[in-house]
């Protein structure tokens, strides 16, 4: 197998999906109103970058390697959307709003 071949394309395809994602998520929604009705297909086609790019990686890596291809192929498919996924997951916690406080602090005491 052809190892530095199916971990780059896969670390390539997550970041070019995932980043894409991000991207178009961020430009093709109004920063007022993200959760006003009609704007979830836009959101919907979003998520077409990762696949595009998944798809993408693996035609190359099925290209460009002389056995074995439908595996690499399957392997770098299976990779790059792992890693696409986690790195939206990340991103969606650490670009997440903050919790509110759970408990309020007691009023000040006043003598």
């Amino acid at each position: 197998m052809r190892w530095k071949l199916l971990i780059a394309a896969s670390l390539l395809a997550a970041a070019a999906g995932a980043g894409s994602c991000y991207a178009a998520a961020r430009l093709l929604t109004p920063a007022a109103g993200r959760s006003a009705p009609g704007w979830g297909w836009a959101l919907a086609l979003t998520l077409l970058a990762p696949l595009g790019a998944n798809a993408y990686a693996a035609v190359f890596v099925y290209r460009h390697t002389a056995r074995r291809r439908v595996l690499q192929a399957a392997a770098t498919a299976l990779l790059a959307s792992l890693l696409a996924l986690t790195a939206l997951t990340l991103g969606s916690i650490l670009m997440g709003r903050p919790e509110p406080e759970l408990f309020t602090p007691p009023p000040a005491k006043t003598t």
